[in-house]
């Protein structure tokens, strides 16, 4: 059985514990907080960053949201939560909007942390580059929400583009209720709203967490 060290409110850890329900991969939910100094994760990422997906021996791990995704499409492609090589157009605009989507949750939690400092030593120009990102971001996927053909972003079945959509939904829903993005979004707000009601995001939904160390 899989172990994966994942945070309560992280986007990143939350598309992978998604993708392994959707796969039906039985694992061990981990949780830390990973600013901490207690974090485990610098046991198995040499970058110190979760998720990280344990494997079975218990040592081997595989981390890095991307990389765990791609791996794990890889050694487990049933059923697949992205189009296969014969609709090339299709798997890229998939690739495309995760891009997108995770490029908002970097933005995210970069202008979170800095926010988490102290006010005197806070750069609000840094903050406002970040949430350009952001606003840029759910621009795109806004307008490919409006453009969808199905109840998903690709195709007619649930897929990793939906995945990496939702999760930054309910991060942004977590972290940053006040952000005006579901009025400013009808169509994004619609998609979430029915991604959230697959049992998969229902038992994943995220939560805030106390970090015990300063943000300096």
């Amino acid at each position: 059985m899989f172990t994966l060290i994942s945070a309560t409110p992280s986007p990143y850890a939350r598309k992978v514990r998604i993708a392994l329900a959707e796969k039906k991969l039985p694992f061990t939910l981990q949780t830390e907080v990973p600013w901490d100094s207690t974090t485990q994760t610098k046991q198995y990422n040499p970058l110190e960053k979760l998720p990280v997906l344990i494997l079975e021996d218990g040592k081997s791990a595989v981390y890095e949201s991307s990389y765990i995704l791609e791996w794990i499409e890889a050694k487990y492609p049933d059923p697949p939560l992205l189009p296969g090589p014969d609709d090339i157009d299709a798997r890229l605009f998939a690739k495309k909007i995760q891009v997108v989507a995770d490029g908002i949750c970097d933005a995210l939690v970069i202008a979170f942390f800095e926010k988490m400092r102290d006010p005197e030593k806070q750069s609000q120009p840094w903050i406002d580059r970040q949430m350009r990102k952001v606003e840029g971001g759910l621009k795109a996927l806004g307008e490919w929400a409006e453009q969808r053909q199905s109840d998903y972003l690709v195709g007619d079945k649930l897929g990793l583009a939906d995945i990496a959509v939702g999760s930054v939904c309910g991060y942004l829903a977590c972290r940053w209720p006040d952000h005006g993005w579901r009025d400013t979004y009808p169509a994004l707000k619609k998609h979430w709203q029915m991604l959230e009601e697959i049992p998969s995001f229902k038992e994943t939904r995220p939560s805030p967490q106390t970090m015990k160390d300063k943000v300096v």
